[in-house]
């Protein structure tokens, strides 16, 4: 009798610790609410000059998800991503600034929404969203670009994963670069590989499978000269991210060229 009664009392202490630490949540890295005027200003240093004043303005809510800051009017985007699904952890030292033409608004946009707004519900593993996000490409629930497109990425800084899902090794890097819509397509379709510009990007076919994957980008970076411009240029917003955050401080060998 008093085995079982130790059994009991064992079994109900677990169950305790199990919902006590499903209380909690599973975010183990909490996101910081980012100051709103920095936040505002990385997002926007997405794009080219020129679309900056008439774009939507998404910031995080690190409780809720992204919500418009900044409502626009020529259909462009920009906004900070601080959770990368593919790579299936929750971390709190990425930050890397996105921005997108209408085409990329309306059809990649809506997965860091959904992403965001899971994970700020404390419901979900990282594991979690990353199947739930995988289903819905598989399903439909998301679609790919209908046409060609961009996105901007041409913040002087950028802190997140180089590489495919199976490397997690997260980088601060100075890289502004065009991201060219290129859904179902392979590196040898276009003759490029990992070591030559432009280069193929697709982590989501890690999962999926070659040539199933809706969100691959082509990739090609600014010049050099391009690159010291944007960097210059940046220094302000540059100071703010460092002061900010130290994982933002540019590594002298940062820069991807």
């Amino acid at each position: 009798m008093k085995v079982q009664t130790l059994k009991i009392t064992i079994w109900t202490a677990s169950l305790f610790i199990s919902l006590l630490s499903f209380g909690q949540g599973y975010d183990k890295q909490p996101l910081e609410k980012m100051p709103p005027a920095l936040e505002t200003q990385y997002a926007l240093s997405a794009l080219p000059a020129h679309l900056r004043p008439d774009a939507t303005v998404y910031l995080l809510d690190p409780a809720s998800g992204y919500y418009i800051a900044r409502q626009g009017s020529n259909g462009f985007i920009c906004f900070v991503t601080r959770t990368e699904w593919v790579w299936e952890e929750f971390r709190n030292d990425i930050g890397a600034a996105i921005g997108y033409d209408p085409e990329g608004a309306r059809t990649i946009f809506p997965v860091y929404l959904q992403v965001a707004k899971m994970r700020a519900s404390g419901k979900y593993s990282p594991v979690d969203i990353r199947n739930a996000i995988l289903d819905s490409l598989r399903k439909g629930v998301y679609k790919a670009p209908s046409r060609a497109g961009i996105s901007y990425m041409l913040a002087p800084v950028m802190r997140t994963y180089p590489g495919q899902p199976d490397n997690k090794t997260v980088k601060t890097m100075q890289m502004p670069h065009y991201m060219f819509y290129a859904p179902y397509v392979s590196a040898s379709d276009i003759g490029t590989n990992q070591d030559v510009w432009p280069i193929l990007v697709n982590p989501e076919e890690y999962f999926l499978g070659e040539k199933k994957g809706p969100y691959n980008y082509i990739i090609m970076p600014q010049g050099k000269s391009e690159i010291e411009e944007i960097v210059k240029s940046n220094q302000d917003l540059l100071k703010k991210l460092a002061d900010y955050k130290p994982y933002f401080k540019v590594p002298s060998d940062s820069m991807h060229h």
